[in-house]
């Protein structure tokens, strides 16, 4: 099976892209185990092709510790076996490009695992030696015996971003710094050793064929010289208020000038997608011509169920496109984040049909989209049992995403895990609902009018429009909330998108309806929590 060539398929076709997020521990199980895996991707392969995506973007599969479910790694060149090995990689990536999917995998250069070989040797180094050089190892404020960390700065997961090198010893009191938990040691990107081991890495994977690499943390490489305590220690590395010492130094925009070259001189050229959490004109930054090709627009990724807020965001990313000449990249999920279904839900069990009405609308917006696993089939956030949790993030600060990481129930059968594992008696890591049968996949493809169909036919009728030049890789976006609660994102002067974000129908600007998300009322007006494509062609 082959997919025929798309409007994506030139040699910028990721202005347009439209790619499909795996969470592999969560997408389907191949070996019994209860837990995701590439061979249980490799199965389902055609299923995501048949979405009509363009490409699939994998969380981490490298070898590690599984600290923070793979983002903590240990070997940036492998495969962890609780996914499988290299050659399946192999074959999952000459797979995924016979169906027409492009294939983009995560690279975590702001810290690895405690457990890589670098790290390791460098608590087994002395004081002031070149192997502790490649992290920030340090002294406290007072001396190499003083009891106090570095400075105040504090770990997105919680508590300190400081531990002790070697907690045992009387002699060893240096500290090693952890933006995230302390499994995660931060790389010391002012040294030059570790930018020279970063593109060793970024070629294993280009050499391999990967179409691109999604760069995780991507504006904290760079710390501040000397490691000034923080203003606000409460402030960490993401966000609107994140920490200025630890966040968007203007040394990281060298690091992907020199990636982008070196991406730019494979053939066809390799992507960068950063995830880049700041304010859209800084984030914009990232994705000047010779830095990234793309960056998340996350302050759209977290916005509710608001016509201002969804106006005034998009308005701040089209004029960011407009001064740097990269579109938005548009995503309103991933393993983050808490599902739009209940995001959206303002308790009035509204959040399926809002989330589905979302998802219509971001594929309707200017530049690339990015869809999660389970998106299109409405999974909502689960409330996973306290003692089943996995995420640090829950040990060290009572915050869990796990919610957003349950398995994918693939069959209406309740049996076992609804087909996630190949095996009934499997127990998945994350446990599964017991009503996610009606959820499922196979249900959804059961119901002619679900979300999963939704998105097939919109996906179509995107390419459609691009192929017929009434959508175009260059579009931007004009944005405006209406009083009635309807929000308009108009491409051009050919197409727009519309959402009735209020509580009574509203009448659709001038135009052909081509797709809503809901069927329109009878005087012909979209229904409240509805979004539609509206041609002038």
């Amino acid at each position: 099976m082959t997919r025929p060539p798309d409007a994506a398929s030139g040699t910028e076709w990721w202005r347009t892209a439209v790619i499909y997020q795996v969470y592999p521990r969560s997408f389907a199980d191949g070996d019994g185990d209860g837990v995701g895996d590439l061979a249980g991707l490799l199965r389902r392969l055609p299923y995501i092709a048949s979405l009509g995506v363009d490409g699939i973007w994998l969380t981490p599969f490298q070898p590690s510790p599984q600290v923070d479910q793979g983002y903590d790694v240990s070997d940036y060149c492998g495969v962890d076996p609780l996914f499988g090995t290299l050659a399946q990689f192999d074959d999952l990536l000459a797979t995924a490009h016979t169906l027409g999917l492009r294939v983009i995998l995560d690279v975590v250069p702001n810290h690895c695992s405690s457990e890589h070989p670098f790290f390791r040797t460098a608590v087994a180094a002395a004081p002031g030696s070149p192997e502790r050089a490649m992290f920030h190892i340090e002294d406290g404020p007072g001396g190499a015996l003083e009891g106090d960390p570095p400075n105040n700065w504090r770990s997105v997961f919680g508590g300190s971003a400081w531990s002790r090198i070697a907690p045992d010893s009387e002699t060893d009191r240096q500290w090693y710094l952890h933006l995230f938990s302390p499994g995660q040691p931060d790389w010391n990107w002012r040294n030059p050793a570790v930018g020279e081991y970063f593109e060793g890495v970024l070629r294993f994977w280009f050499d391999r064929g990967v179409d691109g690499l999604r760069i995780d943390v991507a504006h904290a490489l760079f710390k501040a010289e000397g490691l000034p305590d923080a203003d606000r220690p409460e402030d960490v590395v993401d966000g609107l208020r994140s920490n200025p010492q630890v966040s968007d130094q203007e040394e990281v925009h060298a690091v992907y000038r020199r990636w982008r070259r070196l991406a730019d001189s494979y053939s066809p050229a390799r992507v960068l997608v950063g995830e880049v959490n700041l304010a859209p004109h800084r984030a914009a930054r990232y994705t000047r011509p010779d830095e990234m090709h793309q960056a998340f627009a996350f302050t759209f990724a977290t916005v509710g169920w608001d016509p201002a807020a969804w106006a005034r965001i998009g308005t701040e990313l089209d004029t960011a496109r407009r001064e740097h000449g990269a579109p938005p990249t548009w995503a309103l999920e991933n393993h983050d984040l808490v599902r739009t279904v209940t995001r959206f839900d303002d308790g009035g069990g509204r959040g399926v049909v809002r989330a589905r009405a979302g998802l219509l609308a971001l594929l309707g917006l200017p530049g690339g989209a990015y869809i999660y696993q389970g998106q299109e089939v409405d999974l909502p956030e689960v409330d996973v049992p306290a003692e089943a949790r996995a995420d640090p993030m829950w040990t060290r600060s009572g915050v869990s995403r796990d919610g957003a990481r349950v398995p994918l129930p693939w069959t209406i059968a309740p049996a076992g895990s609804f087909g996630f594992s190949p095996t009934d008696d499997a127990v998945p890591w994350l446990p599964i609902p017991p009503g996610w049968g009606s959820m499922s996949v196979e249900a959804r493809e059961r119901d002619a009018a679900s979300t999963l169909h939704l998105v097939r036919a919109a996906l179509d009728l995107r390419r459609s429009l691009h192929e017929e030049g009434v959508l175009s890789p260059h579009d931007g976006g004009m944005w405006r909330a209406e009083d009635n609660g309807l929000l308009v994102c108009e491409r051009s002067e050919l197409f727009l998108v519309a959402v009735a974000m209020g509580d009574a129908p509203v009448r659709l600007p001038e135009g052909r309806i081509i797709l809503a998300s809901s069927a329109l009322t009878t005087e012909g007006l979209l229904p409240p929590d509805a979004a539609a494509w509206v041609c002038r062609a």
